[in-house]
């Protein structure tokens, strides 16, 4: 199984793309919290972010026909407990935005347990909010009994927020839970480093000439006689030991065995440098959230750190199991599966959301190969998505010009622009193109609007995209504009392009490009199964 990246509702790809028990390990973050509205954030390069957010989702759930039919195909699904559970729920929360989030999860999460293998398992991250009733969800889908662990994530520091009002504890953690589908599931431990206290308590000794720190561990044998163990002299005393006599031999002539003063009983030497660490228990607090100058921040929504899926991962998958994510966002799991050596799938609802991962893997991971489905690939499908959403049309035709996308889904907020180009003029000096896509009926007049626009704005110069062929008017139009005389020479002021065009590799002429979305870090990739944390 390759790499795909699909575009769609997740419910529609699952059941239309995802075969029976073919997952190894599923990670989902669905956004819910209640009446949010989640803002992509872009930074211009003069660093202004009043003109650079578009409204990526929204997450307010209502109880609607689309709720309703949701209901429906959980009543009369294969799963009765699954069925049993959401009619419980609705009789106590009656028809509401968390119910309809919870039916909207439900059809969902019978579809994730179908695809998942009998060895498989699912983390669920989810804040305070639903985490409660997605608990009681997810033990009707896969089982009390498959229920493992749930997993506290610190995901901000302690903050104070006495002064705007509040009267409760402040909240800086997530919970994710995790299930298995069957009683045998992946797992490999990982394992934290030592805080310095447990070091200087356990660990005090220092080997003379290595400065190797060790601890003294118990050589005796626990148990004694009916245990099996041995009894023989070491150093001068006669215990029962837990190793033969042919091993404890070789333990001292390595230097592994110590008396601490004549008589003592002797002890092993444990190094502090060949230890693993902590087992990773049940509360995360060493996973950092990612800061506002982090490199790997990217400004979408809900994004979490690389280091938080790898521990996922490297725990509940090995190299070469397929992972999905069926809500992917910016994909941040489907960075840590490349990372580390696994297969991988990602689901998201928006265009935007797609084109960012695309851009993020191939800058992390040059030369990658994977396969995109449900973004257009042909002047057909173009006009199909057109149709079907124009927003997310604008977005994905933004994207062909590695452009920043401009705009909301309310009417009359983008002011003519759908998206930005940043380009170089000098050292110190940066200007920008103005973005415009249409995909309906097109004429001279756009281009009119195109150019005032772009004066309105000071921007150099004008993108114009459409589905359609340009008029000659509007080719005429377009080069009264005149030239913009930029660092690299001389360029029209206004572009046109059309999506066939644009197919067929024709780009904009844009002296000194700066790069549309912020550019992921290239990995290395010697070591997969180096952990970033």
């Amino acid at each position: 199984m390759a790499n795909h990246l699909y575009y769609g509702d997740n419910l529609a790809v699952l059941r239309e793309h995802i075969r029976d028990e073919s997952v190894d390990l599923i990670y989902l973050d669905p956004p819910f919290n209640s009446n949010a509205t989640y803002n992509v954030l872009f930074r211009g390069p003069s660093g202004d972010a009043s003109q650079a957010q578009i409204e990526a989702f929204e997450d307010t759930w209502h109880w609607n026909n689309a709720a309703e039919m949701a209901f429906d195909e959980v009543m009369f699904g294969p799963n009765a407990d699954v069925a049993d559970m959401l009619r419980a729920m609705r009789s106590f929360l009656k028809d509401n935005d968390m119910m309809a989030y919870l039916t909207h999860m439900a059809v969902r999460l019978v579809e994730l347990h179908r695809v998942l293998k009998p060895t498989g398992s699912i983390y669920l991250h989810c804040d305070p909010t639903a985490s409660h009733y997605l608990k009681v969800l997810m033990d009707a889908v896969f089982g009390a009994d498959k229920y493992l662990t749930e997993i506290i994530w610190k995901r901000s520091s302690a903050h104070n927020d006495a002064k705007q009002g509040r009267s409760q504890h402040g909240r800086i953690h997530d919970t994710i839970f995790f299930y298995a589908k069957s009683a045998s599931w992946t797992w490999n431990w990982q394992f934290t480093p030592y805080d310095q206290g447990y070091i200087d308590s356990f660990y005090r000794h220092i080997e003379e000439g290595t400065g190797r720190r060790y601890r003294l561990g118990d050589l005796t044998g626990p148990g004694g006689a009916e245990k099996g163990n041995p009894m023989y002299d070491v150093m001068g005393v006669r215990r029962y030991w837990r190793y033969s006599q042919e091993k404890m031999a070789q333990l001292i002539s390595q230097g592994r065995v110590v008396q601490t003063r004549p008589g003592a009983v002797p002890a092993y030497k444990r190094y502090l440098d060949e230890m693993p660490g902590v087992p990773i228990q049940d509360i995360w607090t060493d996973v950092a959230p990612i800061g506002a100058q982090a490199q790997e921040r990217l400004g979408y929504p809900t994004q979490k750190p690389v280091a938080l899926l790898e521990r996922i991962l490297s725990a509940s998958s090995n190299p070469g199991d397929v992972v999905l994510d069926p809500f992917c966002g910016c994909g941040t799991t489907i960075h840590a599966a490349e990372k580390l050596g696994r297969q991988w799938i990602g689901i998201d609802i928006t265009h935007l959301a797609i084109s960012l991962i695309e851009k993020r893997i191939k800058d992390a991971f040059p030369g990658i190969g994977f396969t995109v489905h449900g973004a257009p690939k042909d002047l057909e499908g173009a006009r199909d998505l057109s149709n079907r959403d124009k927003y997310q049309f604008q977005w994905w035709a933004v994207s062909l010009v590695d452009a920043v996308p401009f705009g909301g889904k309310k009417k009359g907020a983008d002011g003519g622009i759908d998206g930005h180009i940043f380009f170089r003029s000098g050292a110190k000096t940066v200007e920008k193109a103005i973005v415009s896509v249409k995909g309906g009926g097109i004429g001279v007049k756009d281009i009119r609007e195109l150019i005032a626009v772009v004066d309105r704005e000071r921007a150099k110069i004008g993108v114009y995209i459409s589905l359609e062929p340009h008029t000659e008017p509007m080719v005429r139009e377009a080069a009264s504009a005149g030239l913009y005389d930029g660092p690299t020479g001389k360029v029209p002021k206004i572009q046109l392009f059309t999506i066939e065009e644009l197919f067929a590799g024709k780009k904009p002429q844009i002296p000194l490009m700066e790069r549309g979305f912020k550019s992921a870090a290239r990995e290395a990739r010697d070591d997969q199964s180096e952990l970033d944390i």
